[in-house]
């Protein structure tokens, strides 16, 4: 369909054969709109599922290619007559075969390289195509360009090409397995690549080819590009190969934290516990060898792992002699440290972690690595939050054992009120950028209501609020794997290139959460929940909601109040790889004197004796008339007026409030 009859071959000096380049033109242009026009094949995450279908889809047409090639080859050598003829009819399938190839190969690529990009990058890629689409048309129809023409002109475009195709996120979802895979399959697709070029280079000057000389400049230059897509990706998947076991480490920091806490559930002992925090503590920072002290001996032995029990016991002494046991220590230089160069030990660095609550000691662990500099802050975090979360188990075991004395409905609500007691923040943040005011009440002895602040790099405050299905000891737990997950989620990436990107952004704190209490919930329980992260340098912050009420807020500059509606989906509601397109982020710009309300539904619902609820509009119309005063003020005025509201009744559900504003004189940035 792409050739015509011998007579139709240009002579020395003639113009090119325009019905073949209208045709091949029409004819391409016929198959990447429709490429364009389908609907993208990318399915969710599964990248390295559309590079298999790219494989064994089009892929093959590169093996049909070559097929044909050595077919045409036998039989022009057994009937040279027919020699000229099936050389034009091989290469016209060939060269339908490669715009094939082209086109799905290049929308492939696109729907890597947006993937979940920017509104800007899509445009600029709209703007890559029909720059790329004008320049490949110049040398259809146009006589070969000079060199200085294409080197500027292709260059440009290389340049454009290499900066678009850096954006290739879907890498960092891959784990190492799905990496290796990408890899392969991504050289797979470039060998195809060559053969076809190949191909076309070799039958470039045979003297039986009918095709416009201009036929094969378009033809290259589409292989040019569709192959730099493919070896952009691939170098990117292999930069991002040795990132893999490290976010695999923070899957399994997760998974570990999850196992602490449902201990408790499973009714297991003390010992236990600690052999649990032992075992992932050791995994997670890598430690040659460590050993785990344990206060009470009624509780367990200490546990050693590659160290002897007296070279332990020099250690401890050591410490002691330098009043530095029961603290946090990292010692990344032991054999030029001079108490420890006497000791003689086969190792390099010491990291000691304490276990101890405000009131008891419950032991202490000991990490060693044969090599100095063997630790680092983001071990030291690592291990506090692993800490925390074992003291809080030990603790609960501890409360649990105790109310088998007692009467077992009263004891559990006990239990359970301490747990949740324990994981309300009893300080709030103090800073000179915002004022912070709370109020968590419980309908009953125990509730599923929840906040907590986490201070971040670069002035950044993380705060959460959220509320648990379900009441008692069940909901206590659960609120202690949503602070436990928080704290793990929200640690410094050590992979970040720059401040923005040391910690989730929310709609990805809410998926990798979702991800986490889906193997810990009850398939009738969920949790809500809103995420906000406060960039009090810039002047902003992001958040997004997992079912939870929406955020009043009092907007300075507009003097107005209004909620911010966003969509959202709870927590554990859904529990695949879908939910993070239910979570969206919304970000914004606050100003001095502005007022964030955040609150449960037990502000909203409560009831007077007529049982009607509060609502979102009356809570609207006294942040109206109190807008002007402090954060503790605006909280006291809405209290006492739901208070007055609700006279009489019974409290419908637990009732937490947050009331964050922002100082009218904000400090310098830089101070």
């Amino acid at each position: 369909m792409l050739y015509a009859h011998p007579y139709l071959l240009p002579r020395s000096g003639q113009q090119p054969n325009w019905p073949i380049l209208v045709l091949q033109a029409l004819f391409t242009a016929a198959v990447f709109i429709h490429e364009r026009n389908t609907p993208d094949r990318l399915r969710g995450l599964d990248f390295v599922g559309l590079l298999r279908r790219l494989v064994l889809g089009p892929g093959l047409l590169a093996t049909v290619c070559a097929g044909l090639h050595l077919l045409q080859q036998l039989i022009a050598t057994t009937l040279p007559e027919t020699r000229s003829v099936l050389f034009s009819v091989v290469y016209t399938v060939n060269v339908g075969l490669f715009v094939v190839l082209l086109a799905r190969t290049n929308y492939a690529w696109r729907s890597l390289v947006l993937f979940r990009s920017s509104a800007t990058l899509r445009r600029q890629w709209v703007w890559f195509e029909v720059l790329l689409g004008l320049t490949l048309l110049v040398h259809l129809f146009a006589p070969t360009p000079t060199w200085g023409f294409n080197t500027a002109i292709l260059g440009a475009l290389a340049a454009f090409g290499a900066y678009i195709s850096s954006h290739q996120k879907w890498v960092a979802y891959l784990n190492r397995r799905q990496k290796i895979e990408a890899v392969l399959l991504q050289l797979a697709i470039i060998l195809a690549m060559g053969a076809f070029t190949a191909y076309f280079l070799q039958t470039q000057q045979d003297p039986q080819l009918i095709a416009p000389p201009t036929q094969h400049t378009f033809l290259i230059l589409n292989a040019f590009f569709a192959g730099f897509y493919a070896i952009m990706g691939l170098l990117v998947t292999l930069f991002n190969l040795p990132t893999a076991g490290v976010f695999e480490q923070k899957r399994e920091e997760i998974l570990s934290l999850q196992r602490l806490t449902q201990l408790i559930q499973r009714g297991q002992t003390t010992d236990e516990v600690y052999r649990m925090f032992f075992d992932s503590a050791i995994q997670t920072v890598g430690a040659d060898a460590a050993w785990l002290d344990v206060a009470s001996p009624e509780e367990g032995q200490p546990l050693y792992q590659h160290i002897r029990p007296e070279q332990a016991q020099a250690v401890r002494n050591l410490l002691a002699d330098y009043n530095l046991t029961h603290i946090e220590y990292i010692n990344n230089d032991l054999y030029n440290s001079a108490g420890f160069r006497g000791l003689e030990l086969p190792f390099g660095s010491l990291i000691v972690m304490p276990l101890h609550s405000s009131k008891n000691q419950y032991g202490s662990v000991y990490m060693l690595k044969e090599h100095p500099q063997g630790f680092d802050r983001e071990n030291l975090s690592i291990l506090q939050t692993f800490a925390s979360q074992t003291v809080l188990s030990i603790e609960n075991l501890q409360l649990v054992q105790a109310s088998m004395h007692t009467q077992r409905v009263q004891d559990e609500l006990k239990i359970a009120s301490a747990v949740q007691d324990s994981l309300i923040p009893k300080n709030l943040p103090i800073d000179n950028w915002f004022e912070i005011s709370s109020h968590a009440l419980a309908a009953t002895e125990v509730g599923g209501d929840f906040y907590d602040f986490l201070h971040l790099p670069g002035r950044r405050l993380a705060v959460l609020i959220g509320d648990v299905s379900g009441k008692g000891v069940t909901a206590a737990f659960h609120v202690a794997q949503m602070k436990g997950i928080f704290h793990a989620l929200m640690q410094e990436n050590p992979l970040a290139r720059n401040e923005r990107e040391k910690f989730p952004v929310p709609s990805k704190f809410m998926a990798q959460a979702n991800n986490a209490l889906a193997r810990c919930l009850e398939k009738s329980a969920f949790i809500t929940a809103s995420l906000y992260i406060i960039d009090y340098e810039h002047g902003g912050f992001v958040f997004a909601r997992a079912g939870h009420c929406h955020t009043l807020y009092y907007h300075s500059i507009k003097e107005e109040v209004s909620y911010f509606r966003t969509a959202g989906l709870g927590l554990g509601i859904i529990r695949n790889d879908t939910y993070e397109k239910h979570i969206k982020n919304q970000f914004y710009d606050y100003n001095p004197s502005d007022v964030m309300v955040i609150y449960t539904d037990g502000i909203v619902e409560a009831r007077n004796g007529a049982q009607e609820e509060y609502g979102e509009e009356r809570l609207q119309q006294m942040l109206e008339r109190t807008y002007y005063l402090d954060a503790e003020q605006i909280k006291e005025q809405i209290l006492a007026d739901l208070m007055e509201f609700s006279k009489g009744q019974p409290m419908h559900d637990d009732q937490t409030l947050l009331v964050i504003k922002f100082k009218a004189s904000q400090p310098e940035a830089g101070l």
